[in-house]
């Protein structure tokens, strides 16, 4: 009676991955039929880190693998399991003996069922783990040299603002909620009204949040969930006084993640931020940007 096994593929989102999902599945199927076991299961994971342990296809398979449904897990190399030594260490040491599991590879020879290539694993889930620190700091020495540029890296434009069309690292206005920005500058300048009495306005006028006007420009905009209007909140008119990018300065690197195994994110100090002078069309004039801060600052 054949062994079974299922067969596991991911596809990473740096920049150094380029081959194709199938390209693996046809790989590992060919390598499974030559051995004759029978291919009960194909989980595939795209465009996820081997960092991250919680990928949808992997938990699926390793429950499953668990619950005995098969007796061997087949990768194209052992970094397409995990890049994560840990993670490693975890399955390839206790979890698998235990669940009666086999791990082999296809590229690298990996088999914990020859107890002499331990060490290879070993060095395999260190070299792993090097690569993606490495590659990491390479990322962000690349990042901070486009923010030096004065390219915006964000996800999303702040409020305000769009991605330019023809270049998605430069900012352009978006005139449909700029008039917002400016009242609000305004309202706090001239006005001296407060964050909350700016915040109470906006949310009588039924103006969408930020947060909601971004999703009406998705891609999907008839979903259902998102409200025409909210409430604006005091901390959100704060944010908006004091980002510079409504002079036409890009702000960036004021947060950093803790580590490249982590996504928690920490405050960088504001000495060490990355500003880089009228970039982009500014919204407001600076002179009503300084009223603004000088007004807060007295505030405090």
């Amino acid at each position: 009676m054949p062994e079974k096994a299922a067969l596991y593929c991911r596809l990473s989102n740096d920049y150094y991955d380029s081959e194709s999902i199938q390209n693996q599945k046809e790989l590992l199927m060919q390598y499974a039929q030559q051995k004759n076991w029978e291919i009960v299961g194909i989980y595939c994971d795209e465009n996820i880190s081997g960092l991250e342990n919680n990928r949808p296809a992997f938990q699926q398979m390793l429950e499953e693998a668990k619950q005995g449904k098969f007796s061997i897990i087949l990768c194209k190399t052992q970094s397409r399991f995990t890049r994560n030594m840990t993670t490693a260490e975890k399955y390839f040491n206790d979890l698998f003996p235990m669940w009666g599991i086999r791990f082999v590879t296809v590229v690298d020879q990996i088999d914990t069922k020859d107890k002499k290539n331990k060490k290879t694993r070993q060095i395999n889930a260190l070299v792993n783990e090097w690569y993606c620190e490495e590659l990491s700091e390479n990322i962000k020495r690349v990042f901070y040299q486009k923010q030096k540029q004065g390219q915006f890296l964000g996800n999303y434009a702040p409020y305000g603002y769009q991605k330019s069309m023809e270049d998605k690292h430069k900012l352009v206005i978006d005139k449909t909620v700029a008039p917002v920005v400016r009242f609000i500058f305004e309202q706090y300048a001239l006005e001296q009204k407060s964050y909350a009495a700016i915040a109470a306005l906006l949310t009588s006028q039924k103006i969408p949040t930020p947060s909601q006007y971004k999703q009406t420009q998705q891609k999907d905009r008839n979903r259902k969930g998102i409200k025409n209007m909210g409430i604006w909140s005091a901390s959100t008119i704060r944010h908006i006084l004091h980002n510079a990018v409504y002079i036409g300065d890009m702000v960036q690197n004021k947060e950093n993640k803790i580590s490249y195994k982590s996504k928690k994110v920490v405050q960088v100090p504001p000495e060490k931020w990355v500003i880089v002078k009228n970039t982009h069309e500014a919204i407001i004039s600076y002179d009503i940007f300084v009223r603004c801060n000088t007004l807060m600052s007295k505030k405090n």
